[in-house]
């Protein structure tokens, strides 16, 4: 499978535009099956959410998603603000060419930026299977939470093959978003798909560093910092023979997520 990186200069609050820039982006890099755009990728990472939260049924973003995906029978990956229920939620989506195959709804939610007093926290894990790859989906702060994003055994099977990270990761933290992506990697025997966005908004700049991790946590594709679309293959095959010669989660400990 090949999975691109699209690393993206938000402008703030500005979904046409957006969206535009990321058609731009896919548009004009090589074809991949699934393609990755940052945290809350049509709107910059916005605490006052209630200024741009949409139901899913309105959101331009997301019908752009699905209607990409359809389009170049592909897969896309991202976060937006959405309402539901009279609350709102940074969701993580997962789109293939059928439709929204996966929602996630954003776990730890960053308190130091005010994410907390305004978005619903998620309380469930969501692993989604495209094309014989198993995902793990993920957001932001989450990255600093491994037991959440714990690699398990189910009936002595690995539950996914890689962990999808997307974010808004500022420039002060690039060194720490990228130990913990890599560290992420290794310790779950998975592959890890990291994708910050770059620029900056009313709070922060952003530096990129977007970048795939096999699961020696080896870098192999990797965005610098401006806008950048990196594709790398993800092999099966190769991931299952290391997972063979060097089994590290067999000997791991046992845990409940509450």
């Amino acid at each position: 499978m090949k999975i691109a990186l699209v690393q993206t200069d938000i402008v703030w609050c500005d979904a046409k535009a957006n969206i535009a820039r990321a058609e731009e982006l896919i548009a004009s890099s090589e074809a991949a099956d699934l393609y990755i755009l940052p945290e809350m990728w049509s709107t910059g990472f916005v605490i006052e959410g209630q200024d741009v939260a949409q139901a899913e049924e309105e959101c331009e973003a997301l019908q752009w998603m699905v209607a990409t995906a359809k389009n170049r029978s592909c897969a896309l990956s991202g976060s937006l603000v959405i309402r539901e229920g009279g609350k709102i939620y940074n969701r993580h989506y997962f789109v293939t060419p059928e439709g929204i195959a996966a929602r996630y709804d954003k776990r730890h939610l960053f308190r130091i930026g005010g994410e907390t007093k305004r978005y619903t926290a998620g309380s469930e894990r969501v692993v989604v299977e495209w094309q014989g790859v198993k995902f793990l989906l993920q957001t932001c702060y989450d990255i600093r939470f491994p037991v959440f994003a714990r690699n398990r055994l189910i009936g002595g099977r690995y539950e996914y093959d890689a962990i999808i990270y997307i974010a808004s990761f500022p420039t002060p933290r690039a060194a720490a978003w990228r130990t913990l992506s890599a560290s992420r990697a290794i310790e779950n025997e998975a592959f890890v798909v990291a994708v910050n966005r770059t620029g900056k908004d009313i709070y922060c700049d952003y530096n990129g560093g977007s970048v795939i991790w096999d699961s020696f946590g080896q870098s192999i594709a990797e965005c610098g910092e401006g806008e950048c679309v990196a594709i790398a293959e993800v092999d099966l095959q190769e991931l299952r023979q290391r997972r063979k010669q060097f089994p590290t989660l067999r000997d791991a400990d046992l845990f409940s997520i509450e």
